[in-house]
This record gives C-alpha cells, structure tokens and sequence, in this order.
C-alpha cells in the first residue's frame, strides 16, 4: 500500500517540475508593445529605399538654392572642400567667388554632424526604429528652422553675410551631415542621398551595367534621377517663389519620411539573433 500511495505522489511532482522548467527552455521572455516596437532593428528594404530617395530629392531642393543664396554648398562637401582649400591659398577671392566664412560653417557642422549621429548611432543601435525617428525629426526641425529665419529676414533677397546667414547654412548642413549617415546605417550606400561623384562613377564602371536584374545599379540610378530631380524643382522653386519656400518643400519632405519610418519592417534575423544572446 505504501508503494502504491508513492508512486502517484512522485508521478504528480516530476510533471509538476516539468511544467515549471518547460516555459522557461521555449518561450524566452520579449518585451511587448509600443517600446518594443519602436527598438526593433528596422530592416533594409524596398520601402527604405523609396524613403532615401525622397531624403535625396529634399537635398536637391536645399542644394539649389544654397549656392546661389549663400555661394556654398549645405550638403555636397566636395565643391565646399575645394573652395576651402582655394580660400586659403586665394584669400584676396573671398567674396567674389566664394565666401570663406559660409564655406567652412557648412564643412565643419556637416561633419561634426554627421560625427556625432554616427557615434551616438554606434552605442544605441544605427537602424533602431527609435533612434532613426528621432534623428529624422530632429532634422527636419532644423531644415525647418533653417526657412523661418530666411522668412522672417528683413530683405527680400538672402545676404551673402551675416549672422543669420551662417545660422541658415548651419543648420542646413547639419542636417545634411546627420541626413547622409542614415544611408550607411541602412546598409544603401549606393544612395548616400547627397554626393554624386562616388555614384556616377559606380555606374559607369559597373560590370553588370547592362544586366537585366542589377539592384545595386538601379538603386544608383534611382539616386542620381532623384538628386536631379529635386535640383530642377529647387530651382524653380527659388526662380518663382523664392528660397525660403524650397527649404520649407525640403523640410515637409523631411517630415513625410520621419513618419514612414513607423512603418519600416523589422529586421526578423537581427530580432532572433538578440533574442538569442539574451537566452
């Protein structure tokens, strides 16, 4: 009898002992909700495509009002670096063919920009959905800013000079430096949304220029029309209604991505592999 009353009592207590471990071996915890959502990894895509050429039409618009307006570039670094280096060794042409001033606020806070979203990018996760909104939003708060000072200016027509103006040119190529890592962190950099000369060149040389399934090419392609594209319309902009409203086209442009990125799919493989570290 003592056997028989045993064996029961044993049975029920290594079923119990397995209920409890069975959970804790196939289901790991994950944290649910909005938070969640919002710390995913968002994964490179078609849709994240799309959003980088839209980035890359709003940097045509700022770009074609910028030299004319300010005789700099706020995002394409090449031109800015080379007239910096001219700057140095011609001082006597600044002010007919560049202002010396202009030139080195937008290369220096594109790349301090761009220095500072990289590293902070590094320590929180370069394609958090989170991280990628915020940086989005903060730039566009500054494209924004950049055209509610040329607004409210007293002139019709930009000052070359001036405090304002180097406040513009800074906050535009800011904007730019931040806007250009966001290509590296979605793992495109075939659409580095400001320079062109590392594009033209990639395609030309491409040795699978003329194959029919080439997606390195067409998103290069895709890139270079945009960048065009915004050019014309920035300065069409700026011929009929004047520079503040193409920055302020820019910004809005700006602002319609940051909202698509609450739709970017996440990144399942990355997801998985987190999940795993933590088991």
């Amino acid at each position: 009898m003592e056997s028989q009353e045993h064996t029961p009592a044993s049975s029920i207590y290594t079923a119990s002992h397995e209920a409890e471990q069975t959970p804790c071996k196939t289901t790991p915890h994950r944290p649910a909700g909005v938070w969640s959502y919002l710390n995913e990894s968002v994964r490179p895509s078609g849709f994240a495509e799309f959003q980088l050429i839209l980035l890359t039409f709003c940097v045509g618009l700022q770009d074609a009002i910028s030299f004319p307006d300010f005789h700099c570039f706020a995002s394409n670094q090449t031109g800015n670096t080379v007239f910096l280096i001219l700057a140095i060794v011609l001082p006597e042409m600044n002010g007919e063919m560049f202002i010396t001033a202009n030139i080195g606020v937008s290369l220096g806070l594109f790349l301090g920009s761009a220095w500072l979203t990289g590293q902070i990018g590094h320590l929180v996760g370069p394609r958090r959905r989170l991280w990628l909104i915020f940086c989005n939003l903060v730039q566009t708060a500054l494209v924004f800013g950049a055209a509610a000072l040329q607004y409210t200016g007293k002139h019709k027509v930009v000052e070359l000079t001036g405090a304002r103006t180097l406040i513009s040119i800074g906050l535009l190529a800011s904007a730019a430096g931040s806007q250009v890592v966001l290509s590296r962190a979605l793992e495109m950099t075939e659409i580095s949304t400001a320079m062109a000369t590392a594009a033209w060149l990639d395609l030309v040389i491409d040795p699978k220029l003329c194959a029919l399934n080439n997606r390195p090419r067409n998103r290069r392609v895709a890139f270079l029309a945009s960048l065009v594209l915004g050019t014309m319309a920035g300065a069409f902009v700026y011929k009929t209604i004047g520079s503040p409203a193409a920055v302020a086209i820019s910004g809005a442009g700006k602002l319609l991505v940051t909202s698509m990125f609450f739709f970017n799919g996440a990144d399942v493989k990355r997801a998985e592999e987190a999940e795993k570290e933590v088991v």
